[in-house]
């Protein structure tokens, strides 16, 4: 498929900003709502992206977005989270930071926390965290996954078995209507797992643009997270669902 200039344009916007918006767009370019849903089905029809109501995000399936990619998304969002969930984490605490952009972003937010002990399968939240002369690092081995910077496999869930720490703060692919967190790559869900289970509470953090997204591996579900930190609330039945199962949740400002 030969695309405009503004379809083009558009699948930029998508690919920054996580999803895109049909009055918004329309106002952009100067052009009526029916024509850009006319784009929007032109790019889902081509793979592109996928439309949901008011508009259309990021196609997603079996593979995630690139890391780079993944970085330059949803970056206010990130940062308002991150700084929620740091307010959380109180100084002489011991923590897990997992994989994600948004975790390194909670990184980036304890810089000047006191007395932490951060265990990290992360290479990017480890070079972070060694700016902060008051913060022991600990990384997992493992193999190394070029890509993200992230230690995956059994090794590296070995290695976390040693711990059993105060908080672990996780990130995740996509968030289910169901509850259920999502993510691609199964060893990476393994190490998780391994996470949340060594940890006395885990924080989520994750933004808005997850629960739009599918992935093809569960990790847990939100009945097994302490507390959600998010940028926008969740739709009602699953708000009801946290109630129920005693999951907090924090909408970031």
């Amino acid at each position: 498929m030969a695309l405009s200039f503004r379809q083009t344009e558009i699948l930029d916007i998508a690919r920054v900003e996580g999803r895109v918006v049909v009055e918004t767009l329309a106002d952009r370019f100067g052009v009526t709502l029916q024509t850009i849903r006319r784009d929007l089905t032109d790019l889902a029809d081509a793979g592109l992206l996928d439309r949901v109501y008011g508009g259309a995000v990021i196609r997603t399936g079996v593979a995630n977005i690139g890391y780079e990619e993944r970085r330059r998304l949803n970056n206010e969002p990130k940062a308002a989270i991150a700084r929620a969930c740091a307010r959380m984490i109180p100084d002489n605490s011991s923590l897990f930071l997992n994989i994600g952009t948004t975790t390194e972003a909670v990184a980036r937010e304890l810089l000047t926390h006191r007395n932490l002990t951060v265990v990290t399968n992360n290479m990017n939240v480890a070079n972070i965290l060694v700016a902060n002369d008051s913060c022991e690092v600990m990384v997992a081995g493992g193999v190394l996954r070029r890509s993200d910077g992230g230690l995956v496999g059994d090794l590296t869930a070995q290695f976390i078995e040693q711990f059993k720490v105060d908080f672990a703060i996780i990130g995740a692919s996509a968030l289910d209507s169901d509850g259920d967190l999502l993510d691609f790559d199964l060893q990476e869900v393994r190490v998780s797992q391994t996470l949340i289970r060594r940890a006395r509470q885990t924080y989520l953090v994750c933004d808005a643009s997850k629960f739009q997204r599918k992935a093809p591996v569960r990790i847990v579900s939100l009945r097994d997270i302490d507390r959600l930190f998010t940028d926008l609330p969740l739709v009602p039945d699953l708000q009801a669902l946290c109630a129920e199962w005693g999951t907090s949740v924090t909408v970031a400002d």
